[in-house]
């Protein structure tokens, strides 16, 4: 079979390239430059042509062809743009979400295709099954990895059916250490090199450095909200999912003044750090941020109410399913276990579908609930959905 794999100059692909070989595939070697700009790059970060040195090393060694696409322009506009959209609006995306469904699986993909791809592998942590139904059509599962410290079927959470036909996941059965392992019997240039961090092609970044390109900085004040403000009182019943996925209405009434900030939009629900205020017993984390006003409300301590909701809501137009036949009706209720953010553990919680969307009702309440990150929804190993969070 002819397989592109999307090396990236890391350890991970670059294993799942030498596995593929093995198996006896023919195998492509497809680098892709997504991001030109170091504009908020923090120092020390490798650049992208180190990237493309490491993964043209690994294409010689492993004596398979090698090609080099940019798609700088479409990741600007699906991924980067969106991302600027969503801050300033005051809610905090996924890009590295958004960057599989929109770039890897979608804009890659058609390139891997015109080099003749019959499918498309990458480095990814994840597993995928493919299931024949009584009426002989294939449906495609997508699994977690099965490291537990290292699962990315979050990560995938959005991809589609027609993507997951082309996928492939060499190294989803591993454990790190063994891809480790591997790269360093076959003397791979990568064996040794850090995990990539931060942003999906873009690095670790000076988050407020990077978002002033498009979004000016802006001062204004920090608000300090009591663990006992009544605020946190929820008068509602227990299971009052819709009410419960209200988010806090806090005003500056509701508390004091205790230092400023630069821009509401380069804060989120549970940032620590950052905000530049010491002299306390417990750290102080953003409990709300209002865009509209540019104010910050914070409170002390990890087990400040404010952190903590038990629901969430996800607008019709937002609510994904990996596999559409699994798709509930509304007025229907089902149990799965949810990750709101990547590296979580699963939570329990019951979904209720609604004509107004999806709601997600946890067993325990949620620390960080966040407008613009992906819930995702777990059948055991199987991802069966996700959703931006609305609020």
């Amino acid at each position: 079979m002819r397989v592109v794999v999307g090396l990236s100059g890391g350890v991970d692909s670059s294993v799942a390239a030498y596995l593929l070989k093995e198996q006896g595939h023919e195998v492509i070697g497809l680098f892709m430059r997504n991001w030109h700009d170091t504009t908020g790059t923090l120092e020390g970060d490798c650049p992208w042509y180190d990237d493309q040195v490491f993964a043209e090393l690994v294409a010689k060694r492993l004596d398979i062809e090698f090609h080099y696409v940019d798609l700088s322009e479409q990741y600007r506009k699906r991924v980067v743009e969106y991302m600027f959209s969503e801050y300033e609006k005051g809610r905090t995306p996924n890009p590295d979400v958004l960057c599989n469904r929109e770039i890897k699986f979608d804009v890659f993909l058609k390139e891997a295709l015109k080099l003749g791809a019959e499918r498309v592998a990458t480095g990814h942590y994840c597993r995928r099954e493919e299931v024949i139904d009584s009426d002989g059509v294939t449906h495609y599962k997508l699994l977690a990895g099965n490291d537990p410290n290292k699962d990315q079927s979050y990560f995938l959470c959005q991809l589609t059916q027609e993507q997951l036909s082309y996928a492939m996941f060499p190294i989803g059965e591993l454990l790190k250490p063994e891809v480790r392992r591997i790269a360093e019997e076959q003397k791979l240039a990568t064996a040794k090199r850090k995990d990539s961090q931060g942003i999906c092609f873009v690095g670790k970044v000076d988050l407020p450095v990077f978002l002033q390109q498009k979004l000016a900085a802006k001062e204004g004040n920090v608000h300090e909200i009591l663990p006992h403000s009544p605020r946190f009182a929820r008068e509602c019943d227990a299971d009052d999912y819709k009410a419960l996925s209200e988010p806090y209405r806090l005003t500056v009434r509701d508390g004091k003044k205790i230092g400023t900030h630069q821009g509401a939009h380069f804060y989120t629900i549970g940032q620590r750090k950052g905000l530049g205020i010491g002299g306390r017993k417990e750290s102080l984390f953003v409990i709300g941020t209002d865009v509209k006003e540019n104010v910050i409300y914070v409170g002390e301590g990890d087990n400040h109410p404010g952190l903590y909701r038990k629901a969430l809501h996800i607008l019709p137009e937002e609510i994904h399913w990996v596999d559409p036949s699994h798709a509930m009706r509304v007025g229907e209720r089902r149990r799965y276990m949810v990750r709101i953010r990547y590296r979580q553990p699963l939570q329990g919680a019951e979904l209720i579908m609604e004509e107004d969307g999806l709601y997600i009702l946890f067993d325990e309440p949620q620390r960080g609930i966040t407008a613009g990150q992906f819930a995702a929804w777990y059948d055991g190993e199987s991802v069966e959905g996700s959703g931006v969070i609305e609020k």
